[in-house]
């Protein structure tokens, strides 16, 4: 059969924070895709304010280069696990895999994951060893522990035979030989087009055939609403043509080995718009042919897996793509504190479900559901980081809202309760372990394997209960001075492991409503932390600190001091206050206890009590006990 033998299309996959963005922004620079004059920022492709923010790819970005006559296209793919899920559908629209493996830090558990999937659908993966340029990299040994990691997921003696390409993403250069690196001299990317065109199978090209693709990423526009994204696999596709829209789903999801599928509906729709990528820009086109990887709106609805073809093909749909299901739950919820709507909009319950509906278009992995409350809903993700990303986005968007403490999805088999697991990894300075043993053994971890890394550093690996890991983050690199490197990715569900002790220490409620007095916070800061300054305003059940003990302590930080005629006149001035622990997003929902929530604004992060007034707080924990 014909292939496109000008097309290449290939996905970089790679664990966080191992180079996958900053690598393309050096390809795009060696294939001369902006102007010589043309200012260009670092990780262009990081396109979203909060991606540049926290250094990491929320979602999968598609772009073409052109090199010697060939067209590339590259998907860049996230490598944090809570967004797994998107990466392993972009699998099914690529046809090779770029894997990127830090020198100095070798395969992490993303790199399993997505690799493991790679080889599954027998893709033959093109390795490229990252960061050869560091003191601490040893790009042999991370060689050899690929390897032996794709002997370890069963790869073919094809797939294991990967061709390798040493180099660095940022300072924008490959090599096929370690021996090349020496000479210092700039060597550019050439290497690497070169193994993308030699080693990447071209797609297929029968155009003659009746139109056929799979849909395998989602997008929104306001005016024409979802769009599909996948590559077309066969014939061609023009702008106004009718075509098949087909939904299908597992017959039996609960037996692994069953792969039947049914039809789970039908209908016939038109291509509103064809676009195709170029460069970063989304081009709008009139056609489109096999081997294409292309964006189609039309339908009004489009799910992930639809299959879209010609009526030829009614009877032969493409099988379900898998959806990611969801492990983290917390309520979002409608802010009735005293200064709701003073900082933003205060959004209404049918807002709030508006809003996330909007994003449902697009995350395919998130799932809203209504319980009935009058004042919010239950929303579900992968992880703490899927959610925590959405609620800074909708607070940016200017909205006021509330958020409780995620919570882990259990399932119950055979009268059993299961929960999700994970797989952790951390990198630790030795003097370190001892508190990070005992830290994680409280929450359930279990050691896997323990490595000597030759550099001072140890590297850990546990498995540990999703909940387990809720709250950890802030205290782990507190435990080791923000030295220490933790990476978990999802590893499927195990029977519950028993019960974790929560948060060991109580916190500071305010009785009352103003501003907060330096006179009182001297006397509140013996009794723990303060997250509040002097001249802060703040409410009653609003949370102003931790106690340094267990159980919660009310307390009054507005009070003001009494004046008397024998004060001195320099009496305040002695006030002395330690720096607030201020509270970030993430560290606030690691921080929550079950009846708090987390007040969000487009200004402030609030901590407070579900109930907000402490007579009715006492109440209601009487009616629980």
């Amino acid at each position: 059969m014909r292939r496109a033998e000008h097309i290449r299309n290939i996905a970089i996959i790679a664990h966080i924070d191992h180079g996958k963005t900053t690598l393309i922004d050096s390809i795009f620079k060696a294939a001369q895709v902006f102007r010589e004059n043309a200012r260009v920022e670092e990780r262009f492709m990081d396109n979203n304010e909060l991606e540049r923010e926290k250094g990491i790819t929320i979602r999968a970005k598609h772009c073409t280069v052109e090199w010697k006559g060939y067209r590339i296209n590259i998907i860049d793919t996230p490598g944090h696990a809570d967004f797994s899920g998107e990466v392993e559908r972009i699998l099914s629209t690529v046809d090779s895999v770029l894997l990127l493996v830090d020198a100095g830090e070798g395969p992490m558990p993303q790199t399993r994951y997505v690799l493991s999937h790679a080889l599954r659908m027998g893709i033959k993966p093109i390795v490229y060893i990252n960061k050869v340029d560091r003191k601490e990299a040893d790009p042999v040994l991370a060689l050899n522990a690929t390897f032996d990691l794709f002997f370890e997921l069963g790869a073919s003696d094809e797939q294991a035979d990967f061709p390798v390409l040493y180099g660095s993403g940022l300072a924008g250069w490959a090599v096929k030989e370690l021996d090349e690196i020496e000479g210092g001299e700039s060597k550019g990317m050439d290497a690497l087009f070169e193994a993308i065109i030699k080693y990447v199978e071209p797609p297929l090209a029968d155009e003659e055939s009746p139109f056929l693709m799979q849909v395998s990423t989602l997008a929104w526009n306001e005016y024409t609403g979802r769009m599909g994204c996948g590559k077309i696999l066969q014939g061609k596709i023009r702008k106004g043509e009718e075509f098949l829209r087909t939904m299908t789903a597992w017959e039996d999801r609960s037996d692994k080995e069953n792969e039947n599928f049914v039809i789970a509906g039908k209908d016939r729709t038109k291509a509103v718009q064809i676009f195709v990528t170029r460069g970063l820009e989304r081009l709008e086109v009139e056609e489109a042919g096999a081997g294409d990887i292309v964006w189609i709106s039309g339908p009004k609805e489009i799910g992930i897996g639809d299959t879209f073809c010609s009526s030829e093909l009614e009877n032969f749909p493409l099988p379900p793509l898998d959806i990611e299901e969801p492990t983290v739950s917390m309520f979002f919820l409608v802010n009735n504190g005293p200064f709701s709507g003073q900082e933003g909009q205060a959004i209404t319950l049918r807002q709030l479900k508006a809003r996330l509906e909007r994003e449902m278009h697009v995350n395919v992995a998130l799932r809203m559901e209504d319980l009935g409350r009058p004042d919010g809903v239950k929303v579900s993700g992968r992880g703490e980081l899927q959610l925590a990303i959405l609620i800074e986005e909708m607070r940016r968007e200017g909205m006021e809202f509330c958020v409780s403490k995620p919570e882990v999805i259990t399932e119950e088999r055979d009268g059993k309760t299961f929960e999700p697991m994970e797989d952790l990894v951390v990198d630790i300075p030795e003097e370190y372990q001892g508190v990070v043993f005992e830290k994680l053994s409280r929450r359930k971890a279990r050691v896997q394997e323990i490595q000597n890394l030759r550099t001072g550093l140890m590297r850990i690996f546990f498995s540990v209960p999703t909940r387990g890991l809720i709250g950890y983050r802030g205290e782990f690199l507190t435990d080791t001075r923000g030295l220490g490197i933790m990476s978990s990715r999802f590893s499927g569900y195990a029977p519950w492991v028993g019960d974790i002790t929560p948060r060991n220490r109580g916190a500071l409620v305010s009785l009352d409503t103003g501003e907060a007095t330096s006179y009182q916070l001297e006397n509140l800061q013996e009794r723990g932390v303060l997250f509040i300054s002097p001249m802060d305003r703040i409410y009653a059940g609003m949370i102003v600190g931790e106690n340094s003990r267990p159980g919660d302590m009310p307390c009054n930080p507005t009070k003001r001091k009494q004046a008397t005629n024998h004060r001195s006149a320099t009496k305040d001035f002695t006030v002395k206050l330690d720096v607030p622990r201020k509270m970030t997003l993430e560290k606030a929902l690691e921080w929550l206890a079950e009846d708090e929530l987390v007040e969000v604004t487009p200004k402030s992060i609030r901590l407070r009590k579900s109930i907000l007034d402490d007579n009715d707080r006492r109440k209601a924990k009487r009616l629980s006990a």
